[in-house]
């Protein structure tokens, strides 16, 4: 799972990454709107799982192995600037989800590209690029269509009409989210990959003294309030953070972060938070397995079927596959986490190819070689 952490230059977003992947990239302001030639940095990050946590507690193994998520820092995007965002758009389509780091903190210091902080401004200002990178590529690719028309060609004609629907919409300034798709045109549209429909998480970059307060959660309202006035049915999380705190606090000992967060009055690094609503946003779930060799974490699509999920831990274990015996963690857990416990309970079930693995579901897969 992969996902670009981007927004306009000087929000944060390399602080906000080195607070994720505990890196220590440096955080070069822009004394411009243009950004410079940037390589993507690359981070991996463990996805929080007290679960995890307590299994590993309970079986001590060799090893333990949590889910992970993929994020990418590079150059911001500028407004009005075609070249600098193609880039970055281009970048952002290899990706399955983007971080939109929003910049809600005062410094003098750091230049704001568009004169000010107004986080509802930037996000509605984001969209609206987004929207124009998708209209550029609709335009181009219903240019090349005419062109080869005109050769004598035969076109795809639903493929045109899509092309056709979409130019529509975004010349409206109306995000692709917010449009109807059958089922055909979703697969048309799958090679496009369009900028306007990707799962997005806002992170609201704030300053130490905003924690916890009510112009933070004013502008979550604003935000959340805009998605809903546009029409997006599915609203996408705003999560606030320090992230200079944050960057802080990840550099720390964990009895000095805790400590630290403490103080601050926060239950969790919101880096945490956010791991967790990155692999939420793509519809993740995880299934475990244990033992005295690992206890890991195993990511699947919601919907995964017990023999799909065998084909996660080895494509020979799906081929071979005769049933799965499925414990539910809660179930473990109240049953003094010990599985003799739970099979004398009749909590331990037998489940065969077509069962839907649950998040958070203990597997032990029986199979044939």
């Amino acid at each position: 799972m992969k996902l670009t952490i981007t927004g306009f230059s000087n929000s944060g977003k390399t602080t906000v990454f080195n607070a994720l992947t505990g890196l220590n990239l440096a955080t070069t302001t822009y004394p411009t709107v243009i950004a410079p030639e940037l390589e993507p940095q690359i981070g991996m990050v463990k996805v929080p799982d007290a679960r995890i946590e307590r299994l590993t507690a309970v079986y001590n193994p060799k090893k333990t192995t949590y889910a992970t998520v993929e994020y990418v820092d590079y150059a911001g995007i500028t407004s009005g600037d075609v070249a600098q965002n193609t880039k970055v758009f281009n970048l952002m389509k290899d990706a399955d989800a983007v971080v939109h780091v929003v910049r809600a903190f005062e410094d003098e210091s750091i230049v704001h590209p568009m004169q000010g902080i107004d986080p509802v401004r930037d996000v509605k200002s984001f969209e609206a690029e987004l929207i124009l990178g998708d209209l550029e590529l609709v335009e181009k690719r219903l240019q090349k269509i005419e062109e080869q028309a005109r050769k004598g060609k035969k076109q795809d004609e639903a493929d045109r009409g899509l092309l056709l629907k979409c130019r529509k919409a975004l010349e409206d300034e109306i995000s692709l989210r917010n449009l109807e798709f059958t089922d055909e045109e979703k697969r048309l549209m799958l090679p496009y990959q369009f900028l306007s429909t990707m799962p997005e998480i806002i992170v609201l970059n704030i300053d130490e003294r905003d924690i916890n307060s009510g112009k933070v959660k004013n502008y979550q309202n604003e935000i959340e309030a805009y998605f809903k006035a546009v029409g997006q049915s599915v609203i996408p999380p705003v999560l606030a953070l320090c992230g200079k705190i944050e960057m802080e606090i990840v550099q720390l000992p964990a009895d000095e972060a805790k400590a630290f967060l403490d103080d601050l009055g926060i239950d969790e690094p919101a880096m945490h938070k956010l791991c967790r609503i990155s692999y939420d946003a793509l519809g993740l779930i995880p299934f475990f397995t244990v033992g005295k060799d690992e206890v890991r974490a195993w990511t699947i699509q919601k919907g995964t079927t017990a023999q799909q999920a065998a084909g996660k831990i080895h494509s020979d274990i799906e081929r071979g596959f005769i049933r799965a015996e499925v414990v539910s963690y809660d179930d473990f857990i109240s049953s003094e986490e010990d599985m003799n416990r739970v099979k004398e309970k009749g909590l331990a079930r037998l489940e065969g190819k077509t069962y839907l693995v649950r998040d958070g579901d203990i597997i032990n897969i029986k199979f044939n070689v």
